[in-house]
């Protein structure tokens, strides 16, 4: 079960360079964006509503005017003596009715017949742009200069019949329609800056809530966790597969792949697909449903022996995904085995320490007694021992591995005061292959070892093992006799399983399985049988030559 914490993950491995941390770069990235936009939005509609304004305004003046030019009483006008006294009065009304700032009706002359300054009546129009109107009937819009000043003023003929008798000019001032425009602006960048500041605002909030979901880390962190947890994962030696709290992989690093599927499937594709398409035999789905965690399950994955540990991963308390993570079995085999050879090693070295503390006590209380004779004799006879045991061994063994354990295991039944015998025939000068020599130094040190265990109940004078070993024909052929119980009836075959064993204690039941295991992969056998002795016989074959594994 692996568990998270918020703090876990807020630990900074390293201060970031950057004096600005990425909270305040959102807020200003986001603001600035913000106030851009509306910037580009607040000019647009400043001109749109300018010339909207401007054209509605001229629409207007051209619509009053175009009224104005229609009225029958102001055609007929122009037929009397004094048609300003007829005209300013019926432009008046209209004018302020419209809220224009004038309204001037003048003749083909452009002589003023109503004007909203009276002492202006009866003078030339000033402004010159009158031609369109009196000369070619058009009705316009244009922006002049008048008595008045500056305004959008609208043209249009007045007609007698087919005869263009006269001229209809309605203008607003030009000062009137910027301060019109001027109002509508300012609510509008009003509106505009409320807008940016609610933007600024909620600028300020994502930013609190996306670096509250980033944990407090800055980019540079991040990016360096995430190199730092990519390279763990793919340097690491276990293969690593792991799954959301849906069942889709979220994570397969190299060894994964190669242990799982080899070189078939690309391992970036498998991201994001079900575990159960991808590996139907994973324990992974039960793991989220169960939320209980499996270690050293044995599965076979292709060519690959694997052990499998998975567990559920929590975050905060909350199930987000399950991970399993592979390792090949042959590895920790080969370590397993190592130890052993290990562990045989030393208890050989222990065996011979222990002997030779025993026999120096002996000279040394020897020497106290002043026998000195019996000192020389009992060292003669201790060397002469040795020297057989080690002559003995080098001349029947080629392989000093063998000549070592097998020096060791002697000296080691000699030390529980066992009788260890190796057979006057016995002989292996072969040359060993490293795969022949290390399942040959595990069945003898094993095998001794499941020996002196049998025996050890034995009057003394029955503590008897005998070792025989030759390598004349095609196989390499070794055998070991104990006097001990034998081997109790039923439980020929589960001898060799995994885990079990006719002896109490822990760690048990483990030896005579590796050891069959290492024999079968040099492409021998190992079988037992009863012994001449009276206890168990363990026979070892193994094929002299390469092309036979």
């Amino acid at each position: 079960m692996i568990r998270f914490h918020k703090a876990d993950i807020q630990k900074r491995p390293f201060q970031p360079k950057d004096t600005i941390n990425l909270k305040m770069k959102m807020i200003g990235l986001i603001a600035l964006l913000i106030l851009s936009i509306v910037l580009v939005i607040g000019i647009f509609l400043n001109h749109f509503i300018t010339d909207t304004l401007e054209a509605q305004m001229g629409e207007q003046a051209l619509s009053v005017a175009e009224s104005v030019a229609l009225n029958p009483d102001i055609a007929e006008a122009f037929k009397t003596q004094d048609p300003a006294a007829i005209i300013q009065p019926l432009v008046s009304p209209v004018q302020q009715s419209t809220a224009a700032e004038f309204i001037v009706v003048g003749n083909r002359d452009e002589i003023r017949y109503s004007h909203p300054n009276p002492e202006q009546i009866g003078k030339k129009m000033v402004g010159e742009d009158n031609e369109r109107a009196l000369n070619n009937g058009e009705s316009y819009v244009s922006e002049a200069t008048g008595t008045l000043g500056n305004s959008l003023r609208a043209k249009v003929p007045i007609y007698s019949g087919d005869d263009i008798i006269g001229v209809v000019s309605v203008g607003f001032l030009a000062k009137d329609i910027q301060t019109l425009i001027g109002d509508y602006n300012h609510e509008l960048w009003l509106m505009l800056l409320i807008i940016g500041l609610v933007g600024i605002i909620v600028a300020v909030a994502i930013a609190t809530y996306i670096k509250r979901k980033l944990h407090g880390l800055e980019p540079e962190e991040i990016s360096r966790l995430l190199f730092q947890k990519e390279t763990i994962l793919q340097s690491t030696h276990e293969g690593i597969i792991a799954v959301d709290d849906t069942g889709r992989i979220t994570l397969l690093n190299q060894m994964a792949q190669q242990l799982l599927f080899g070189n078939e499937r690309d391992g970036d594709k498998l991201i994001g697909q079900p575990i159960r398409q991808v590996l139907p035999t994973s324990d992974l789905p039960d793991i989220l449903k169960t939320r209980t965690s499996h270690f050293d399950q044995e599965e076979v994955y292709g060519s690959y022996a694997v052990y499998v540990n998975s567990g559920p991963i929590y975050y905060e308390d909350t199930l987000v995904g399950a991970v399993s993570t592979f390792r090949n079995k042959t590895e920790i085999d080969r370590l397993t085995k190592e130890l052993s050879h290990i562990k045989q090693y030393a208890n050989a070295l222990r065996a011979q320490t222990h002997e030779f503390s025993n026999k120096l006590y002996t000279i040394s209380g020897l020497v106290h007694l002043n026998k000195k004779e019996e000192v020389l004799d009992f060292i003669r006879m201790e060397n002469d021992i040795q020297q057989e045991w080690i002559q003995q061994v080098i001349d029947k063994v080629n392989d000093p591995l063998i000549s070592g354990i097998l020096i060791g295991k002697l000296n080691q039944a000699s030390e529980q005061q066992v009788q260890l015998t190796i057979d006057p025939d016995s002989r292996l000068q072969t040359p060993l292959s490293e795969q022949q020599s290390r399942a040959l130094l595990t069945a003898i040190g094993n095998l001794i070892d499941n020996a002196l265990d049998a025996v050890k109940e034995c009057s003394p004078d029955r503590k008897q093992i005998s070792l025989y070993f030759t390598d004349v024909g095609d196989d390499i052929l070794l055998e070991i006799d104990d006097s001990g119980p034998g081997i109790p009836d039923g439980q020929e075959q589960q001898l060799f399983d995994k885990g079990f064993s006719s002896k109490s204690g822990p760690d048990r039941g483990y030896g005579l399985n590796t050891t069959r295991q290492l024999i079968a992969g040099a492409g021998g056998e190992l079988h037992a049988e009863e012994s001449e002795l009276g206890g168990a016989c363990f026979v070892v074959s193994l094929p002299k030559k390469e092309n036979a594994l």
